[in-house]
């Protein structure tokens, strides 16, 4: 798998931001290591996650278009896109997004680090928290797939103040605190030297400015805690400790920025028919001392049904047949796995006259003993 990031999500380098989305469901369904057979896998979805990352993310795809994957990869480790001094705008004096007061550039460096003129970073819109929430399905929701209902208590944008905290058109006045920047720098002296900290102004919150009112239905805060209910689709196959996510449906982000996601985490209720090993499926069926002994043609439960099975003449208890194909469907692939049914030989607890006449008969006409194999126990003991 190529290094590009274009190139790991097989999309050209004008595709827009659904595009880049639609393609990346498209790779993490092919090399998820929950489903995937490819021995790298793990790596690959990695690049992919890594890839969609960027490439929906403004600031940081253009970035990557001017500097290259190499570049960019060795900026970021550095800790440039998070404002640190060895950053993207401390390449050679050149930001990844224009000149040395664009933003990203040299500019906003300064401002974070020795107290520059204007908000900076503090005030950019930026993605909101993620959410999660757990969701239980039955074994036949996670066969057929199947559409849910989630109910979750999540912080929302206000509608009365748009988010803003206060009124439209309310008084306000700089604050004090950090003179209408919306961030206040720290100096340490440490053993190395000083160190210069910005962190984003408690009293103001990064806006730079107080206000004389607050809004009354949010507090202040720009959100408020509401009860919502969504529709999520379960696809066929899923299982237990898997997450399915869905895009905008976080928390609001600060200053106007996106919605984080919700990552909602399935679980598969046990089932009393069936016990499930990742796509098989394993069945305990009983079946009568005649069947066993003569052959037999039984019903045996599927979650999708009953199917027919052949017992063969002297089966014997504990014995496992494979039904290929009638078990659980592979998430997001063709086909199916297996069901494995395990018979169990019933000994009648009680017998009519007729039916213990018939027995003794049997045994009589068998005339020696059953030759039974090395149980476990007298295996162990031999062993010692």
């Amino acid at each position: 798998m190529s290094e590009d990031f274009y190139d790991v999500l097989g999309v050209s380098r004008d595709a827009d931001e659904d595009e880049i989305k639609s393609a990346y469901r498209d790779k993490a369904t092919e090399y998820h290591p929950d489903v995937s057979d490819d021995p790298d896998a793990e790596e690959k979805f990695k690049k992919i996650q890594k890839a969609k990352e960027v490439l929906t993310d403004d600031q940081k795809r253009q970035a990557y278009d001017q500097m290259g994957h190499d570049r960019f990869e060795q900026t970021e480790k550095r800790g440039g896109f998070d404002g640190g001094p060895g950053g993207a705008g401390g390449m050679g004096g050149q930001g990844p997004f224009g000149g040395m007061g664009g933003q990203g550039g040299m500019g906003d460096i300064f401002e974070q680090f020795f107290g520059g003129g204007g908000r900076g970073q503090s005030n950019r819109p930026q993605k909101g928290n993620d959410l999660r929430t757990h969701l239980t399905v039955d074994l036949e929701d996670a066969y057929e797939g199947v559409q849910k209902q989630v109910s979750i208590r999540r912080p929302e944008r206000c509608d009365t103040c748009d988010g803003d905290g206060h009124p439209p058109g309310t008084d306000s006045n700089t604050c004090r605190e950090c003179n209408g920047r919306g961030q206040v720098t720290q100096v340490q002296q440490t053993p190395l030297g000083r160190v210069q900290q910005t962190q984003t102004c408690r009293r103001c919150g990064g806006e730079g400015e107080i206000y004389s009112e607050t809004c009354d239905d949010c507090g202040g805060d720009g959100v408020v805690q509401r009860e919502a209910t969504l529709s999520v689709e379960v696809p066929a196959g899923i299982q237990t400790g898997q997450t399915l996510q869905m895009e905008r449906e976080g928390a609001p982000g600060p200053n106007g920025g996106p919605n984080g996601d919700l990552l909602i985490e399935v679980e598969v209720e046990d089932h009393p028919d069936f016990e499930r090993d990742g796509d098989d499926l394993h069945h305990q069926h009983a079946i009568s001392f005649p069947q066993a002994t003569f052959g037999d043609t039984v019903e045996v439960p599927t979650v999708d049904g009953s199917v027919e099975m052949d017992v063969p003449a002297g089966t014997q208890s504990g014995e496992q047949f494979r039904l290929k194909g009638k078990g659980m469907p592979r998430l997001r692939r063709r086909g199916h796995g297996d069901l494995y049914v395990q018979v169990q030989v019933v000994t009648p607890e009680s017998l009519n006259d007729e039916q213990r006449e018939a027995l003794e008969q049997f045994a009589e006409a068998g005339g020696e003993e059953v030759n039974v194999e090395q149980g476990f126990f007298e295996k162990i003991k031999n062993s010692l």
